[in-house]
């Protein structure tokens, strides 16, 4: 008998349970176990989500399957088709492919409960300590996590492959065997069909303990996540106001530290903006932390890149990593105007009555200034310690050949009118 209250509790008040259903052993059980739970408890209501990679022709029956199972137990099934990225990992593509399409589905508080159990815990650590993981890479997969805009819960790790496969068969339950899960040549396959036997034999209990080491791993993480937020505590502040929407540390703070807490510190900022780099290239970081005051270096990651700028370091992302171009019209100034890949603008005080239009920086612009005169644009954003990168996508108000104000900085401006700006997002959605 497996009885998931203590880990379903938590949840009970979700607006919609969710469970990711394969149609394998794992997820096959887990749904019959919710469905059971949900008929002797008042829960929110269950449905299913059936993700259809198109990888390989036996796929193409799974969904019908899934169907099946879910008529018997009177739960709702959502089928959805996504497109696997080319690359040089298979597995990691088909899971992201997922992943995202999870995310993309979870509104506020609700909960999607996958299948992962005990020995795909030691399976994880086992495949992360082969390819050289750090610390964040050993801990256990946790009980729940953020995924969108609700929860991922995994309420099945405390317990073995062979205990879900004796419910099912207890059960008298059906489920599909992926083909591809024979195939060796991935390496997670590798593991579970070779490996993994063979360290049974000597150690019968090896996957408990590598999933009890994964949560050792795990509680060390916490007391080292503890120590980063500290760290960044410091280095948060002192932000410009002006550019409050993107993020930033204070240069110094960082480097007040020793470069293991500055690793730590940085991995921690950066684990829910980025895939985090591996330990060949903090070369990056070095290079970026240790650059000339008047360089310009740029540290590139997966999903985005850090700029250094005026004692900061900055997290740039999303439509950050294309500087916008042209020229826009602005024919009803009343309105806000929304700008291609650079957010929207508008206009606040007395508003001028001609025609007007937003261009960004070419070189040479000069804005005149009560009591100061014509001044070359260059310099007043010097003064005014606008970060490098920021520049070039400033959007300048311009009344036929005469700059009237620059957004976001209301002394650079004519008049009592001011040009706001909303700035592009800074966010890539990562999962």
């Amino acid at each position: 008998m497996i009885d998931l209250t203590h880990s379903l509790s938590p949840w009970q008040h979700a607006p919609v349970w969710y469970v990711a259903l394969s149609g394998g052993l794992d997820s096959s059980v887990l749904l019959h176990l919710l469905a059971d739970y949900t008929r002797h408890h008042h829960t929110p209501p269950l449905r299913a989500i059936h993700i259809h990679h198109g990888l390989q022709a036996a796929a193409d029956s799974w969904p019908a399957h899934c169907q099946s199972l879910c008529d018997k137990l009177a739960i709702e099934l959502q089928v959805i088709h996504v497109t696997v990225a080319p690359g040089a990992s298979l597995e990691q593509a088909a899971r992201n492919a997922r992943y995202h399409a999870f995310a993309d589905i979870l509104r506020p508080g609700e909960v999607l409960f996958t299948g992962q159990h005990r020995d795909d815990q030691a399976e994880t650590l086992l495949f992360r300590l082969l390819r050289g993981a750090g610390l964040r890479g050993l801990a256990a997969m946790p009980a729940a996590r953020p995924l969108g805009q609700g929860q991922l819960v995994r309420p099945l790790l405390a317990l073995s492959r062979q205990q879900l496969h004796s419910y099912a068969e207890q059960s008298q339950l059906r489920w599909i065997e992926d083909p591809s899960n024979a195939d060796t040549h991935y390496a997670r396959n590798f593991l579970r069909g070779e490996v993994l036997p063979l360290l049974h034999q000597r150690w019968p209990q090896a996957s408990q303990s590598l999933a009890r080491s994964a949560d050792h791993l795990g509680e060390a993480l916490s007391l080292l996540n503890e120590l980063a937020a500290d760290d960044l505590a410091l280095a948060g502040q002192g932000a410009p106001s002006q550019w409050a929407g993107l993020d930033s540390l204070a240069l110094e703070a960082l480097k007040a530290l020793s470069p293991a807490r500055q690793r730590n510190a940085l991995q921690y900022w950066l684990s829910t903006r980025t895939r985090l780099p591996d330990s060949r290239h903090w070369v990056g970081w070095e290079a970026l932390r240790d650059a000339a005051d008047d360089a310009q270096p740029i540290w590139r990651l997966a999903d985005g890149q850090l700029q250094r700028s005026h004692g900061r370091i900055w997290w740039l992302s999303g439509d950050w990593l294309a500087a916008p171009s042209g020229e826009h019209a602005w024919p009803d100034h009343g309105r806000p105007l929304e700008l291609p890949g650079n957010g929207r603008v508008c206009l606040c005080g007395t508003l001028p009555q001609a025609a007007l239009r937003i261009a960004y920086r070419q070189g040479g612009e000069r804005l005149a200034l009560p009591g100061r005169g014509h001044r070359d644009l260059k310099r007043l954003l010097n003064e005014h310690q606008v970060p490098h990168f920021i520049r070039p996508r400033l959007p300048l108000l311009w009344q036929g050949e005469r700059l009237l104000a620059v957004a976001t900085l209301p002394q650079l401006a004519q008049g009592d009118c001011t040009l706001e700006w909303q700035m592009p997002s800074n966010a890539q959605g990562l999962s």
